[in-house]
């Protein structure tokens, strides 16, 4: 069904990798039909072309949270079979993309806004997608179900990635829903007020993040070498 604040209808549909443990978001605007896809995944394209066809709605923006380093952008594949579509980054993510964004800029499909807020930290190019009219902010891995992305690779710093929630996330309103980029443990959303009073790490001082965050020792990212000079190129790494 779809979402309807104040009767403008919005389409959702939450998507999901499983080798990847990823999330792709199909968002459409029900009076006009077109559509956008929030971070896309190669190995999932079929699948999404097959679902866009199906709902009849036009891809206008293929939107990717960060620069990825799990998986590889779906955006080029989709540009390429459906050349409506325009790549969507953050200004500050060092990648190749159609639209650049940046702060608190605005963009729109059909009668829906979304904003962006920058939330470095994970990487410097992390963007928080927020719907206001609907209550929705797509988080990427700035801020995941009682968890947050690593630091310890790419941009990752965890002062910044503590103040960039505390002052671009948790200052929504506390009903605000949160879709994040990735889950591994078998949640599909959360919310403002949840993750400010149970996130185990950033609902302590920030003192005590970055001492968390900088004793994960976690292994490398086994992707993260194909996956990076992929997504800096929308995916496609013989452009």
């Amino acid at each position: 069904m779809p979402i309807t604040s104040n009767g403008n209808g919005l389409l959702f549909r939450q998507l999901f990798h499983k080798d990847t443990s990823t999330y792709t978001y199909l968002l459409a605007c029900t009076k006009t039909n077109e559509a956008i896809l929030i971070d896309p995944v190669i190995d999932c394209v079929e699948r999404d072309l097959k679902l866009i066809k199906e709902l009849d709605v036009k891809l206008v923006y293929g939107l990717n949270t960060h620069v990825h380093a799990d998986h590889i952008t779906g955006t080029g594949k989709l540009k390429q079979a459906l050349p409506c579509c325009k790549s969507v980054l953050s200004d500050k993510s060092g990648g190749k993309a159609d639209v650049y964004l940046g702060h608190m800029d605005s963009l729109k499909f059909g009668n829906q806004t979304l904003e962006a807020r920058a939330t470095p930290g994970h990487t410097n190019g992390c963007t928080t997608y927020v719907m206001h009219e609907h209550s929705l902010a797509f988080t990427g891995d700035a801020l995941m179900v009682r968890a947050c992305g690593r630091t310890d690779f790419q941009q990752g710093d965890p002062s910044t990635l503590y103040e960039s929630v505390h002052k671009q996330i948790f200052t929504l309103p506390p009903h605000y829903r949160i879709f994040p980029a990735h889950d591994y443990k078998g949640f599909s959303e959360t919310s403002v007020a949840e993750e400010m009073k149970y996130n185990p790490r950033l609902s302590k001082s920030k003192d005590e993040f970055i001492n968390i965050m900088e004793n994960l020792n976690l292994p490398y990212p086994k992707r993260i070498d194909a996956s990076v000079p992929a997504n800096l190129v929308c995916g496609i790494i013989d452009e």
